[in-house]
């Protein structure tokens, strides 16, 4: 699954490139890029985190 977030990021990246002013480019990178991606890498390790809470010993 990192490969594909690693590879939308570097998509992402490259639409910021384009865009014509700093602003844009940040913007763009942002809303397309970042903020999705860890929004979904954080939905599909929540199981991952709730086992490794489970197993904790206290």
């Amino acid at each position: 699954m990192y490969i594909v977030a690693i590879a939308w990021l570097f998509v992402t990246t490259l639409m910021a490139a384009t865009e014509p002013s700093f602003v844009a480019a940040l913007l763009t990178f942002l809303a397309y890029g970042l903020l999705p991606c860890g929004l979904l890498l954080w939905i599909i390790g929540t199981p991952q985190r709730r086992r490794n809470k489970a197993d904790k010993p206290e």
